[in-house]
C-alpha cells in the first residue's frame, strides 16, 4: 500500500507543480558525510545524519541527527502557543542529549527550525528549504498547512510529528503512516469531554459547536454532532467563525449562540476569540456552559475582563496533563525550567510532542538504519511510552481499538500556575466506543 500510495502522490506532485523541491534544497551541514552507507553492521544513515557532531554539541564524540521545525513563531494567529511549544521541544531534545543522545547521536532542532506564520504558503517555502537536509520533522503545526508539503514528505519518507489534532491522521490511506499524531483527535475529544459533562453536571438538551472551519472547528463540530446522536440529545447547528484578524469580531457568533440557547457550547477557536465568546454571551445574561478544545487557552485570559465569565462558565479539555500533573515527566520538564514558569501550557505540548519522533529514532537505531526510510519503516506498531504526561499510544493498526480517548478536564483557577486547575484526569466516556473511526471525522479543509 506504502508503493501505491506514494505512486499516486507523485503523479498528483507532477500534475499539478505544487512542489519543485529539486531547485530548492539547501547544502546539509557535512553534505560528503550525509549519505553514507556503512557495511559490516554498522549504523546505516542517509539525510539529515552526519557523523560531525552537532553545532555547541553536548556530546564532542557523537554524530549529528538534524530535525526540522515549521511553525508559527512571530505573527500568525498561534504564535502565542507555538512559541513555548517549541521552546519545550528544544528543552526535550537538550534533555536526550544530555542523556548521552540516541545510537551515538545528538539530536539538532535548532539549524532547521523555520517560521511559517501560520500560513501553508509560508509553510511550503520553508518546507521547501530544509527538506532534503533533515531526517525528519520535529514539529509541523496546523493540518492545511502540513497538507501542503505531505505529499512530498511522503515521497521522502519524513516522519512527521504535528502540532494539531485532527482525525485524518489516524489513518494510513491519509498519510502513508508517516505522521506520529499525539493525544486523541479534535472529534474525540467532543466526543469525549461531552461525557465528561454529562456524567459531571447531568446530561444537557441542547449541544452547540462553535469552530473554525476545516480540521479543527469541523472536526470538533462532528464530535459533537455523533454525541447528541449516541446520547439522544439535539445538536443546534454548528456555528463557524475565524480568528478576530480575519473576521474582526465574534458578534456574529454570540447572537447565534442567543438564539438557539444551548445547553453546552463546545469551542474550537483561539484564546482571543475564547474570551470574547464567552465574556460577550455571559454579560448578554447566557445560561449555559463552555467546553473549550486544546487550543482555546491561554493563561493570560485570567488578566483580561472576560475572567469571571470564564472561571464561572467554562472548562478546559486537554489529551496532555495540565501544569500540575505529577507525572515523571510533567516533574522532568519542570526541572529544565530551573524554576521559571513557561507563558502558557504551549511548553507542556513541546515536551509531550518529542516523545513518538524519539522512541521512533531509537528503534531506527536500534535495527541499524538512520535513514529516512528505515525511521519511517519502525513507526507501524511502535508503542510510545509518555512517561505518563498522556497515555501510551500504539501507531498503526486499528485507529478506533488504538485511539488515545483520555481528556484532562481543567477549571480556570488564578491561584494556580497557568491559570488551570485540573479536577478530572484521564477520563474516558461510553461515547466514543459506539461510534465509527474507520475514516476522518471531518475533512481538513
Amino acid at each position: 500500500m506504502r508503493t501505491r500510495q506514494r505512486s499516486r502522490l507523485a503523479v498528483a506532485l507532477v500534475a499539478t507543480g505544487v512542489l519543485a523541491l529539486s531547485a530548492c534544497t539547501q547544502v546539509s551541514p557535512d553534505d560528503g558525510d550525509s549519505d553514507e552507507s556503512m557495511e559490516g553492521g554498522e549504523m546505516v544513515t542517509g539525510a539529515g545524519v552526519t557523523s560531525d557532531p552537532c553545532p555547541d554539541a553536548v556530546n564532542a564524540d557523537n554524530g549529528c541527527i538534524y530535525l526540522g521545525v515549521l511553525s508559527d513563531l512571530t505573527e500568525g494567529p498561534f504564535a502565542a502557543l507555538a512559541v513555548p511549544i517549541t521552546d519545550g521541544q528544544r528543552a526535550f531534545w537538550a534533555q536526550v542529549n544530555a542523556d548521552g543522545g540516541i545510537g551515538g547521536y545528538d539530536i539538532d532542532i535548532d539549524t532547521y527550525t523555520r517560521d511559517t506564520k501560520y500560513q501553508a504558503a509560508e509553510h511550503s517555502a520553508q518546507y521547501q528549504q530544509i527538506a532534503g537536509n533533515i531526517a525528519g520533522i520535529a514539529q509541523s503545526l496546523g493540518t492545511v498547512n502540513t497538507e501542503s508539503v505531505l505529499p512530498d514528505m511522503i515521497e521522502r519518507s519524513l516522519v512527521t510529528v504535528p502540532t494539531s489534532w485532527w482525525s485524518g491522521y489516524a489513518f494510513e490511506d491519509y498519510d502513508d503512516g508517516i505522521v506520529m499524531e499525539t493525544g486523541y483527535s479534535y472529534c474525540t475529544e467532543a466526543l469525549v469531554g461531552l461525557d465528561w459533562f454529562a456524567e459531571a453536571n447531568g446530561s444537557p438538551t441542547t449541544v452547540q459547536a462553535v469552530g473554525y472551519p476545516g480540521d479543527y472547528g469541523g472536526d470538533s463540530a462532528e464530535g459533537v454532532q455523533r454525541w447528541a446522536d449516541l446520547n439522544g440529545v439535539t445538536a443546534l447547528e454548528a456555528i463557524g467563525t475565524g480568528p478576530n484578524q480575519v473576521v474582526g469580531n465574534q458578534d456574529a457568533v454570540v447572537a447565534g449562540v442567543l438564539a438557539g440557547s444551548p445547553d453546552v457550547v463546545v469551542l474550537s477557536v483561539g484564546p482571543a476569540e475564547t474570551a470574547e465568546i464567552v465574556g460577550k454571551l455571559a454579560a448578554s445574561g447566557f445560561q449555559g456552559r463552555f467546553l473549550g478544545s486544546l487550543p482555546t487557552w491561554n493563561p493570560a485570559l485570567l488578566d483580561s475582563p472576560a475572567a469571571p465569565a470564564l472561571t464561572a462558565l467554562y472548562n478546559h479539555m486537554s489529551p496532555y496533563e495540565n501544569w500540575d500533573g505529577t507525572s515523571a515527566s510533567i516533574e522532568a520538564m519542570k526541572a529544565s525550567l530551573n524554576g521559571e514558569l513557561p507563558s502558557n501550557g504551549g511548553y507542556i505540548i513541546g515536551w509531550a510532542i518529542g516523545y513518538p519522533l524519539k522512541a521512533a529514532l531509537e528503534a531506527a537505531a536500534d535495527a541499524g538504519d538512520l535513514t529516512p526510510q528505515g525511521i519511517a519503516a519502525v513507526v507501524d506498531g511502535l508503542t510510545v511510552d509518555f512517561e505518563g504526561m498522556l497515555q501510551p499510544h500504539t501507531y498503526g493498526g486499528d485507529p478506533q481499538a488504538n485511539a488515545n480517548q483520555a481528556v484532562n478536564i481543567g477549571a480556570p483557577n488564578a491561584e494556580v500556575e497557568l491559570g488551570i486547575e485540573t479536577i478530572e484526569q484521564f477520563y474516558t466516556g461510553p461515547s466514543f466506543d459506539q461510534t465509527d473511526y474507520s475514516s476522518a471525522c471531518a475533512a481538513s479543509g
